[in-house]
């Protein structure tokens, strides 16, 4: 009896999709790197900048 050839096709698609879940960790772990070296929390709206601003120069007594 002749054996069933085997697919190529799952072990490619496989491969494909944990390399591109790799990735995305990697481009994950860079981006909180990135985020923690910058000391940034975020983007900040025009309110919260103005509250920032107003109690940086107002000077404590």
């Amino acid at each position: 009896m002749a054996e069933k050839p085997k697919s190529v096709l799952l072990p490619v698609i496989a491969a494909a999709v944990f390399a591109g879940l790799g990735r995305m960790v990697l481009q994950k772990i860079k981006a909180d790197r990135a985020a923690r070296n910058s000391r940034t929390a975020g983007p900040v709206d025009e309110k919260t900048r103005q509250w920032i601003s107003d109690v940086v120069r107002t000077p404590r007594q």
